[in-house]
């Protein structure tokens, strides 16, 4: 068995890859769709004057901004009718899967299995409209305002019809965005919302680097300091893969059972990755955060002068890079990895299905003992899992904050990367495999057929 995995795994070559025409039409339609993604990136609200967007973002980048904006790919610099992203969807996801453990109703219908589950993306949908009308609306406002304040004219004709016009093309370009993702999970090769995320952020690194390194040229950024961004980031990067491939294997005993060499006692291994919930909380945590972020942002544009001062005071005391915005950050990530955790591992429903299937873990009954086992030994890894996605996601911004760079590709964002290449890679493989093994079974019924005569 084990030499015939061998063998497949050796044959996923290049020339095999060409005959996975079910492969390549999946791969074909996802970087179609991220390509039109980031076509639409490009694409203004209606009213806006591009060159005075740009002007204007020069005015008011740093903190919160450069956050949206790199998630964005750089559509919110432009003020494009998908400047909001899928940051919406992210928080709308956030809330339902929230109601899907607190609420009983919910409970219910997260058990129903496929029928459920397509509800609770119904009402994911529909509180992503809602989401986003209200945070179009106040972009909308907050650029008029700040158009005014600043003195810089951004917006063409400012007024109701341009507000309207801006929510709605704000709110069509986000849910356009969340119906790609959906095809590309469901057409594509997967995870289309992370890969829609990932575009992102890949689209803002040429500029980050080009910046960086025009920095070491002018001699406002030394080169020692950009030789160690650049070794950080590499050391980082192989750190996440190793953490990510990181498991632990819980063994599987079954009874003895008649075979062909007599009584043989199976033996298998349930997997547990040490991250579990992969890159969602740092994506959840930096969700909710920039939320709050941009109305007080919104607030303190909008208020008078004595109101406002507080306003501004909160906002600073929570940007990116601050110290309440990081020790908020490392909390919604712990929690998050907790959360999601639970979410994706259920306890008692794989004890139930191990005693349903005469499977037990050594030295533990089966049962509610195998259920508190587990339990026991998620918490211990999700502890370390939550450390390390700490880690990483506060590590680069620490140090770009002591430094005083402005770092465009930063832990969660590497994060992201790197995870979501990961999975596109094993993505691919796997489906490498099943026509792999489509065309052995091909084979073996050509072989077994038998001739007529």
């Amino acid at each position: 068995m084990a030499s015939a995995a061998e063998h497949l795994a050796s044959s996923l070559t290049l020339a095999n890859f060409q005959k996975a025409t079910e492969l390549k039409k999946r791969l074909w339609f996802t970087l179609g769709a991220l390509i039109l993604y980031r076509l639409l990136s490009f694409i203004p609200v209606p009213g806006i004057d591009p060159a005075a967007m740009s002007a204007l973002y020069e005015t008011q980048s740093g903190g919160i901004l450069d956050v949206f904006n790199t998630f964005s790919g750089g559509a919110l610099q432009r003020f494009s009718i998908v400047a909001l992203g899928v940051m919406p969807y992210i928080t709308a996801s956030i809330v339902i899967q929230l109601g899907a453990t607190l609420y009983g109703p919910w409970q219910q219908l997260r058990k129903e299995g496929e029928t459920g589950r397509k509800k609770l993306n119904q009402y994911t949908r529909y509180l992503t409209v809602v989401i986003t009308l209200v945070q179009g609306y106040l972009a909308v406002k907050g650029l008029e305002s700040q158009s005014v304040k600043q003195g810089i004219e951004a917006v063409v004709a400012p007024g109701l019809l341009f507000e309207i016009a801006g929510t709605v093309s704000l709110v069509g370009g986000t849910l356009f965005l969340m119906w790609i993702g959906e095809q590309i999970t469901s057409r594509g090769i997967g995870n289309g919302i992370s890969l829609i995320i990932m575009a992102g952020i890949i689209a803002r690194l040429p500029q980050g680097l080009g910046q960086l390194l025009e920095g070491s040229r002018t001699g406002s950024v030394s080169g020692i300091l950009v030789v160690g961004i650049i070794l950080l980031s590499a050391a980082l990067v192989l750190f996440i893969c190793f953490m990510e491939r990181a498991q632990r294997r819980v063994l599987i005993q079954y009874p003895k059972r008649q075979t062909v060499r007599g009584m043989q006692q199976e033996r298998s291994h349930l997997p547990i990755k040490l991250n579990t919930a992969g890159v969602i909380p740092p994506i959840f945590a930096s969700s909710l955060l920039l939320m709050p972020l941009t109305v007080l942002n919104w607030a303190g544009s909008r208020a008078g002068a004595e109101s406002s001062d507080w306003l501004i005071t909160i906002s600073t005391f929570l940007q990116p890079h601050a110290p309440a915005y990081m020790a908020l950050y490392a909390i919604g990530i712990a929690f998050f990895t907790f959360f999601y955790t639970a979410v994706q591992f259920n306890s008692e429903e794989t004890a139930d299905n191990l005693k349903r299937h005469g499977g037990f873990i050594p030295g533990i009954r089966p049962g509610k003992a195998t259920e508190e086992y587990f339990d026991y030994l998620l918490n211990r890894i999700t502890v370390v899992g939550a450390a390390y996605l700490v880690v990483i996601c506060l590590i680069p911004q620490i140090l770009s904050a002591q430094a005083g760079l402005n770092i465009q590709l930063g832990g969660t964002s590497l994060l992201i990367v790197v995870n979501v290449t990961m999975d596109t890679v094993s993505q691919v493989q796997s489906h490498l495999i099943a026509h792999q093994y489509g065309d052995l079974i091909k084979k073996a019924k050509l072989k077994t057929t038998p001739r007529r005569r």
